[in-house]
C-alpha cells in the first residue's frame, strides 16, 4: 500500500512538471517569436537598369548572350559607327577650314594695323611740313612791302602753305580710314568655340556606339539578334546588378516594434533552407497601400492580406 501511495505521488508531481515545462515552452516560444519576429513572405532582389543605347542605328555586333555574366567595362553591343564618323569628319573638317580661317585674318589685321600706324606717323610727317610752310609764309609777307623779296616768292611760299594745310586733311582722312579698316576675329573666334564643341559632342557620340557594361551583372531579357535596329533610350536588355543584393521582407505591423535598422537578420531561401546568410535590417517600410480604400497605388508597394473577411494586422515591408 505504501508503495501505491508512493507511486501516485510521484505521477502526479511528474504530470505537474510536463504541464509547467510546457506552459513554460509555450511562454518562451511566445516571447522568442515576439522578439525574434520571422516571415516567409520575402523575397530576394537586386537593382536592375534596363541597357539602352544614347545613339541610333543599326547593331553590328551582340557581345553577350541572354543570362551571361559580365564584367563592369564589357563590350555588350556596338551600333554602326560609320554615320558617326562621317559626322565627326565633317565637324572636324569645319574646324580645321575656320582655324585656317582665322590665321589668315589675324595677318590681314596686323597688316592694317600697320597700315594704320603708318598713316598716323604720315600725319605727323604733313604736319611738320604744314608748320614749315606756315613759318616760311610769315617770314617773307613782311618783307615784301620793303621789296627785300618778290611778289612771285610770296605767291610761292601762299601756295605752298595751302597745299601743306590740304595735305595734312588728307592725312588725316587717310588715318581715320586706315583705324576704320582694322579688323577683328572675334566674331570668327565666337564660331571656332561652338565648332570645337560640335567636334566634342560628334566624339562623343561616336564613342556611344560602343556600349560597356557599367556594373558587374547579369544579363538578362535579352530576345535580340544582330541587325537589330537600337533607338536612343530604347530598351535592348535588362541588367542585373549583382553587386549588391537585399531581401523584401513582409512583417506584420505587430512585430515591427521589435524590428529596429541595423539589427542583424537571418535568411535562408527555400532552394536550399539549411543554408543560411548573414544579413542586416537596412530600413523598414514607412507605407503601403491601403486596399481598404483608395483608387490607385501612387507609389506604395502593395501587400495584400491573406484573409480579407478577418481582420489582421497589416504587413509592411523590412529591407535587409
Amino acid at each position: 500500500m505504501v508503495t501505491s501511495r508512493s507511486g501516485g505521488v510521484l505521477g502526479k508531481l511528474a504530470g505537474a512538471v510536463i504541464v509547467l515545462a510546457a506552459v513554460g515552452l509555450a511562454i518562451y516560444v511566445v516571447w522568442y517569436l515576439d522578439t525574434s519576429p520571422r516571415t516567409d513572405d520575402a523575397f530576394v532582389r537586386a537593382n536592375t537598369i534596363g541597357v539602352a543605347p544614347q545613339v541610333n542605328g543599326r547593331i553590328v555586333a551582340l557581345r553577350v548572350h541572354d543570362n551571361q555574366a559580365v564584367k563592369e567595362g564589357d563590350v555588350l553591343f556596338e551600333i554602326d559607327p560609320v554615320p558617326y564618323q562621317h559626322s565627326l569628319s565633317r565637324a572636324q573638317a569645319a574646324l580645321d577650314g575656320l582655324e585656317k580661317q582665322i590665321g589668315l585674318s589675324r595677318r590681314d589685321v596686323k597688316a592694317q594695323q600697320i597700315g594704320a600706324l603708318a598713316a598716323r606717323a604720315n600725319i605727323d610727317r604733313v604736319e611738320a611740313q604744314q608748320k614749315q610752310a606756315a613759318v616760311t609764309l610769315n617770314r617773307i609777307e613782311p618783307l615784301l612791302a620793303k621789296e627785300y623779296v618778290t611778289a612771285e616768292q610770296v605767291d610761292q611760299a601762299r601756295t605752298a602753305k595751302l597745299s601743306a594745310d590740304a595735305s595734312l586733311q588728307v592725312a588725316r582722312r587717310d588715318a581715320e580710314k586706315a583705324a576704320a579698316a582694322v579688323s577683328g576675329t572675334d566674331a570668327l573666334e565666337a564660331k571656332l568655340g561652338e565648332l570645337r564643341a560640335s567636334v566634342a559632342m560628334a566624339e562623343y557620340d561616336l564613342a556611344q556606339t560602343v556600349v560597356r557594361a557599367p556594373f558587374d551583372g547579369l544579363v538578362i531579357d535579352l530576345d535580340i539578334a544582330k541587325g537589330e535596329f537600337a533607338a536612343t533610350g530604347r530598351r535592348i536588355f535588362t541588367l542585373i546588378d549583382t553587386r549588391n543584393w537585399y531581401v523584401i521582407a513582409n512583417f506584420r505591423e505587430t512585430a515591427l516594434n521589435n524590428i529596429r535598422p541595423g539589427m542583424a537578420a537571418e535568411v535562408y531561401l527555400m532552394t536550399d533552407p539549411s543554408r543560411r546568410f548573414a544579413g542586416t535590417v537596412d530600413s523598414i517600410g514607412f507605407g503601403v497601400f491601403p486596399e481598404e480604400g483608395g483608387s490607385s497605388v501612387n507609389g506604395l508597394p502593395r501587400v495584400p492580406r491573406s484573409i480579407n473577411w478577418v481582420r489582421v494586422a497589416q504587413r509592411f515591408p523590412v529591407r535587409i
